[in-house]
């Protein structure tokens, strides 16, 4: 099983220096949230940054909140970003429930989930080449992937998780492993239901921040304001990993649950979190 770092959003200048210690190894793949109305950096223009500033380690979306998007202007995004990177992008994506952000966008929250499902069928067709319309031809450039970047869809609810297997090639869970065991069986049946070929990629997300008291204070605060709009932050920070103990046992824990990568995802700025974490992988 692999491991990847999400990164902080409170400097965007540091994230360089956060995506050049992670690409020293042993980590797997940087992660990027996304937001609109929220003081954070646009994730494809931040890792297509980071994709030029590192060789190996792999860019996510975790998740990009698709239907704040026009969905033609998307496919070509994140098409350059797999092209221009060798093929090190994976494009997770979510619905997003956040009402200020589709005010923001124009979009109808209430009709996010069904622009979703609209725009995973017009991505994977322009991605294979197909024409825009019968008005407009293909949208390159073609992605390294043939067919497009790998594509993980974050989801909890079983309507949202059966997109994995219609659409996707595998699952974000941002959930502890004692929440993520059902997801990955949910998954798992619905591709074997939907003939799918392989097994789903399945990748988890805990939030963590290592370090002295001030770094963990940090993490927690950034943490609580992202969550405010829910309702849910205190409940949310609770649940921050802050101990070398509390990391691996949930490390461990993804890994008898059989995901591929867990996500350590990082509300604190200090990037020696990098090297604290990499001792524990």
């Amino acid at each position: 099983m692999s491991v990847g770092i999400g990164l902080p959003i409170s400097d965007p200048a540091a994230l360089l220096e956060w995506a050049r210690r992670a690409d020293a190894g042993p980590f797997r793949t940087l992660g990027l949230l996304d937001r609109l109305v929220y003081d954070n950096p646009e994730p494809l223009t931040a890792l297509a940054v980071l994709a030029g500033a590192t060789t190996r380690v792999r860019l996510q979306t975790e998740v990009l909140l698709a239907p704040l998007r026009g969905t033609a202007l998307l496919a070509k995004q994140a098409a350059t970003l797999d092209r221009m990177s060798g093929g090190r992008f994976t494009l997770g994506l979510g619905v997003g429930g956040r009402e200020d952000d589709h005010h923001a966008a124009g979009t109808p929250v209430r009709e996010r989930g069904r622009r979703f499902d609209q725009q995973l069928a017009a991505l994977c067709s322009l991605w294979s080449g197909e024409p825009h319309s019968q008005h407009a031809g293909p949208i390159g450039p073609a992605p390294a992937r043939e067919g497009g970047p790998e594509i993980l869809i974050g989801a909890f609810q079983p309507k949202a998780l059966a997109r994995v297997a219609r659409w996707g090639d595998g699952l974000l869970a941002a959930a502890p492993p004692s929440w993520a065991g059902s997801l990955f069986d949910t998954v798992r049946r619905d591709w074997a239901i939907q003939g799918r070929q392989g097994e789903p990629r399945l990748v988890g997300q805990v939030n963590v921040a290592l370090g002295p008291d001030s770094l963990v204070d940090e993490a927690k605060a950034a943490m609580g304001a992202y969550y405010a709009f829910s309702g849910r932050a205190e409940e949310m920070v609770r649940g921050m990993l802050t101990t070398p103990g509390d990391i691996r046992a949930a490390i461990r824990g993804y890994r008898d649950l059989g995901a591929d990568e867990v996500m350590l995802y990082c509300y604190g700025g200090d990037p020696d979190q990098v090297e604290r974490l990499a001792d524990l992988c």
